[in-house]
Parts: structure tokens; sequence; C-alpha cells
């Protein structure tokens, strides 16, 4: 079915409006809750308020994610240069990753949902898996081989780069400025030593976080190679403390996103209820929260045998 069959352009145009104030304040949030994180562990210093840190600050990067993904749709403030610039800078940079590069596969991923040639296949495709194969790949991110392995192809990918000015396009430089800053800033705060959950939390809770978000968008799905959005893509609703880990900026909307890319994220939570009144769902299911949602994507039991290749 097609948005055209249930709503007016008119309708449609209306989820698709921008704000720069909405944007800057939910970028402003992102950096004033990293704030609140350091702030708590300078006062309350001890290992259980240090990993509880690192693991809320991988949230924060997945916000930083978030943001950095409306600003490649161009969609998080109302001109081009404020998605480059505030995309690029305040929420690429600090996760290591680069707004360009990363707008550039994506487009492919919306272009090719549905299909056998959606280029982020790899991350979900084999889901459902067992409890014993998923334990592995949390061991995996929490112990910071996945995170390792980013950040080697992140160091390759700024090689590449080298010779090039940090504001014509040199993420590696960029990477520095903005994570050298960040450091600087807990320096001159007295607590230079903090800076190190920062990146702690991109090798071990932002891997772990960014995986399970991936699947919850696209894995075990109704049907993963069939066009339609509510077959190959998931919404999931979520508590308010999911949202500090997994769904910021309600990310967990996806199902949304894919019918309508150019709706920013602080407008999806309201296409969500227009659709659904709508009755475009009506035999959509949506599962509450991501408990529910991972007893689905974990199968029991053995696991399978791996497959026969073509």
């Amino acid at each position: 079915m097609q948005l055209s069959d249930i709503a007016t352009r008119q309708e449609l145009e209306a989820f698709s409006q921008r704000s720069n104030g909405k944007g800057a304040a939910a970028v402003a949030f992102n950096w004033a809750f990293i704030a609140a994180i350091f702030w708590g562990v300078a006062l309350w210093p001890n290992p259980l308020t240090i990993l509880l840190g690192i693991a809320l600050l991988g949230g924060r990067h997945l916000a930083f994610a978030a943001l950095m993904h409306d600003c490649g749709h161009g969609i998080l403030f109302t001109t081009p240069v404020a998605n480059d610039l505030v995309g690029q800078w305040l929420c690429s940079y600090p996760i290591l990753s680069d707004l360009h590069r990363y707008a550039q596969g994506h487009q492919k991923h919306h272009a090719h949902a549905g299909t056998r040639q959606d280029p982020d296949l790899p991350n979900y495709q084999s889901y459902p898996v067992s409890k014993a194969s998923f334990r592995r790949k949390i061991a995996r991110d929490l112990t910071g081989r996945t995170g390792w392995k980013a950040l080697r192809a992140t160091w390759r990918r700024g090689q590449a780069d080298l010779g090039r000015a940090p504001w014509n396009g040199n993420a590696l430089a960029g990477h520095v400025l903005v994570n050298g800053a960040l450091f600087a800033v807990l320096a001159m705060a007295g607590h230079p030593m903090l800076f190190f959950m920062w990146p702690a939390a991109f090798l071990t809770s932002y891997m772990l976080i960014a995986r399970l978000r991936q699947v919850a968008e696209h894995g075990a799905v109704p049907d993963l190679f069939d066009p339609d959005p509510r077959e190959n893509t998931r919404t999931t609703y979520v508590r308010w403390w999911e949202k500090l880990f997994v769904a910021p900026f309600h990310l967990n909307y996806h199902l949304e996103h894919h019918y309508k890319a150019n709706v920013p994220c602080y407008n999806l939570k309201s296409f969500h209820g227009f659709l659904k009144a709508k009755g475009l769902y009506d035999a959509t299911d949506f599962p509450n929260g991501y408990g529910e949602l991972f007893r689905r994507v974990v199968a029991s039991g053995e696991e399978p045998p791996t497959p026969a290749t073509a």
C-alpha cells in the first residue's frame, strides 16, 4: 500500500516540516546529557558509577548516530549548511564517523531495502539466531573486539584522506580535533581521566547498543525480501529507560522512516500515530519493548544449520 492511498499530499507534507529550533535542541540536549554523565561520575567516582557512565555514554553515541542520520538525509535542520556543519562536527566526528561517507552508504540501504541488494543485510540477515550465537555476539561487543574492528576500519579510511584539510573532508583530522577538544574541556574541569570513558563506551557499550538497534529494525521481520516496509522493517514501542540506550530521538519508529525518509526524528512519533489512525497498521504487530522483541529474534534450542550457498 502506498501512502498516497490513505493520505493527501498536504497531510503528508506536514510531517516533513523541519525546525532549526527542534534540531538545535536535540543536539544541545545530547551534549548536556553527556556533560551530566561526566559530572555525575566526577561527583561519585567508583567502579559502579564508571560502568554505568560507560553504558549511558554508549547510548549517547547512538544518539549522535541518530542525529547524524537525520543530517545525512538533510532533515534535522532547514538548510543544507546547518545539516552539514552540525551533523559533521557535533554529531559525526565525536563518534569517529563521517557524515558524507555515511549518507552515501545509507542511501543505498533505502534504495534496496526489501531486496538482496541491501548493503546492510549482513547486520541482520542471519536472525533469528540461537541463544549461544547471540551470547557470542554480545561477548565480542562488550570485550571490545567489535569496537577494535570498527576502529581499525576508521583508521584505514582516515589514512585514505591524508593530505586533505579537516575542513575539506579529512575525517581523521576531524575526529582528532573534536575528541581532543572534549579531552581539553574535561582537563580544564580538573578531570582529564574521565575522558577515557568516552572511547571505552565507543569500543564496548556503543557496539552492543548499535547491534541491538540494527536487529530491532530489520532482524527476524515477517519477510526481509518483501518490498513492503511493513514486512521488511520494524517499529518497536519502548519504555522510558530503553530510550536512554537503544531508542534515542524516536529511533524506534523505523518503519515510519522507511515509509517516508524525509520526516525528521522529532516528527516520527506523531507520524506513527497518523498512519495507525489511517488503518495502515491494522495487520501490523509492534513489539512492546526490547525484551519482547529479542524473545522473537533469539531462537531457543540448538543452533540452526549453516544454510547452503547458491
